[in-house]
């Protein structure tokens, strides 16, 4: 029986993807095997010694402690693409609440008195203020052309945009999904100084931090809108506003609200709600409870943040062992040692290394005997061991 504890609200959808007749899921419970997490944050959390995965419902793992959850050998799972379609829809609503001056246009009705007459006379007489533009024939600026991104861009590319995206780490897979007409940038300068509208979608980290400044804000056209639905300082609140100010930029539209930005005119600050639908926190759940109980079962490792990719059918002639260690030489030599001290004829291996990491499955013919399994686990460099019946 697998003990799984869930941080947050997962959605039945995904908790139905762990039969209960071998899963035992709850937020509180003892000893658990792997975790299932939302938004809590849990790098000032004791994590046990017994957690061999954590699934996190969402594509963003900023709540997760993933370098020491590495070093402990703990893989970290998230569901890349679940929540793509809202995240996108979401953007697109954006575009056009900043391109028809929406919200500006609403609060004036609301703030609006008198008869039904009066109020229409003020109408004619202020909508000439909340005059906007169309989106064809305008260009968009995608930066991050992952499952969101490539999105994005393409449904902008339906609405009759132009769209430039920038992604030197873009897999061929996403490659192909992208439309065939956008334009490919060699550098975020060149996709700043060619959109109306720029929209983020690269996960935060040193790299991307402040990667919309005001020296970018400069290069970009007066008139431009800048769009943040991926994390909170990826886009240099501060030189937003400032070019709000000067009337450089025309809106700001963004998902993570602070103080200046919530009571700023020029400002469209929503809640967090990029993947904030009933499909999405389903899609991401059985996403993520799917790969945590393959990795459960059968040491399958699909869509982590942390670990290789490594997906080897099963054998049926005995048990599985599952290593993770340390990136250094002789370790399948040792691993292989230690099998072949034990009289296990090796049936199938697949070794695969990412960064700092490596991880090996290997199905044995017949059972692994608990003192094998001690044995690797005492091997310099080994950082857990597994063995799946």
């Amino acid at each position: 029986m697998f003990k799984i504890q869930t941080l947050n609200n997962i959605s039945v959808k995904g908790l139905d993807r762990l039969p209960r007749d071998r899963y035992e899921v709850a937020s509180e419970i003892g000893h658990p095997d792997a975790i299932l997490v939302r938004s809590h944050r849990m790098h000032d959390m004791d994590i046990p010694d017994t957690v061999a995965a954590i699934g996190r419902a969402g594509a963003g793992v900023n709540n997760i402690p993933v370098d020491a959850l590495s070093r402990r050998g703990v893989v970290v799972f998230n569901a890349p693409g679940a929540n793509a379609n809202a995240v996108k829809e979401l953007v697109l609503a954006g575009m056009l609440l900043a391109a028809r001056n929406i919200c500006p246009g609403w609060e004036f009705v609301r703030g609006l008195e008198g008869s039904d007459q009066e109020v229409s006379k003020q109408v004619e007489a202020g909508k000439k203020r909340f005059v906007g533009f169309e989106l064809p024939g305008r260009t968009l600026g995608v930066i991050g052309l992952g499952a969101i991104g490539v999105k994005v861009a393409n449904a902008a590319q339906a609405l009759g945009m132009k769209v430039v995206g920038f992604d030197p780490g873009i897999t061929v897979g996403r490659a192909w999904e992208l439309a065939s007409d956008v334009k490919q940038a060699h550098s975020v300068d060149e996709v700043a100084s060619c959109s109306d509208f720029i929209s983020v979608h690269v996960p935060l980290n040193d790299h991307t931090r402040g990667l919309i400044n005001a020296e970018r804000l400069r290069m970009m056209p007066a008139g431009a809108v800048v769009m943040n639905f991926s994390r909170a300082g990826i886009v240099d609140d501060e030189a937003v506003i400032a070019s709000l100010d000067e009337e450089h930029l025309a809106a700001y539209v963004n998902d993570f609200p602070t103080n200046r930005t919530r009571h700023h005119p020029r400002c469209i600050t929503l809640p967090h709600l990029g993947a904030s639908t009933r499909e999405a926190e389903e899609n991401c759940a059985v996403m993520v409870a799917d790969q945590v109980r393959d990795y459960l079962e059968n040491g399958n490792v699909q869509n982590s943040v942390n670990f290789p990719t490594v997906v080897m059918p099963r054998s049926d002639k005995g048990e599985r062992l599952a290593v993770v260690n340390a990136n250094v030489p002789n370790m399948l030599g040792q691993i292989s040692t230690a099998l072949a001290n034990a009289d296990l004829n090796i049936d199938d291996m697949y070794n695969k290394s990412r960064g700092d990491l490596a991880y090996t499955l290997v199905d044995v013919e017949g059972a692994i005997p608990e003192r094998v399994a001690e044995t690797v686990r005492c091997i310099d460099g080994v950082l857990s061991v597994r063995v799946i019946r």
